[in-house]
């Protein structure tokens, strides 16, 4: 139990990528004062985290209206995730994150929804590994309540990335930054390998 549950934790907290949004977010705040900055990223931890909660609870009932197999899902959430980890590997912009260019002047209430609630926290990556494990075969209240305990402190560990984002691009530096994507990218790559593998094992298709 508590190896799934720290596989959930991590993969979770490499999917956010707390240090790689660190840019972003100084970018997307520029044009605001402290004040308005620390109510957007209170805002935006609460709205992030109302996302990832209806998913983790309701994820395999999803799957099951849509007549999607877990297995089905498990292969295309390594695939999905394979490639965010190309992303991360070879350092090109983020198709599931929201870049500088593509935000207006906006209010900390606007900012803090979109994008830092979504999709720069709560994006369709997060979302995909939140529904891979509310599907897997653990029990539902066994499975929502490990996501749930994962969640929250990795959504802790984001508010604490934003709160000293000026502090950690000084001491790491955009180079710094970026050798840690890299690594975080490294160890998605194996695991989405794994998710494909145990999807394909689900469907009957390899023994």
């Amino acid at each position: 139990m508590i190896a799934v549950y720290l596989q959930m934790f991590f993969t979770i907290l490499i999917v956010v990528d707390p240090v790689g949004i660190v840019p972003l977010f100084l970018s997307a705040t520029s044009h605001l004062d402290r004040p308005d900055r620390l109510k957007a990223m209170r805002l935006s931890i609460t709205v992030a985290f109302v996302i990832m909660a209806a998913f983790a609870a309701a994820g395999r009932f999803f799957l099951s209206f849509f007549g999607i197999s877990p297995g089905a899902f498990y292969v295309a959430g390594g695939v999905m995730f394979f490639l965010i980890s190309l992303e991360m590997l070879f350092g090109q912009p983020k198709r599931s994150k929201s870049s500088a260019q593509e935000e207006e002047e906006q209010d900390s209430s606007s900012v803090a929804v979109f994008p830092l609630a979504i999709p720069m926290i709560s994006g369709p990556g997060t979302i995909t590994t939140i529904m891979l494990y509310a599907s897997g075969p653990m029990s539902w209240p066994v499975a929502t309540a490990l996501l749930f305990a994962a969640i929250v402190p990795v959504l802790a560990i984001q508010y604490l990335a934003m709160r000293s984002s000026g502090l950690i691009l000084k001491v790491l530096g955009k180079t710094g930054v970026s050798v840690v994507e890299r690594m975080m990218g490294l160890i998605l790559s194996g695991l989405s390998i794994q998710f494909v593998y145990d999807g394909l094992l689900k469907l009957g298709i390899i023994g």
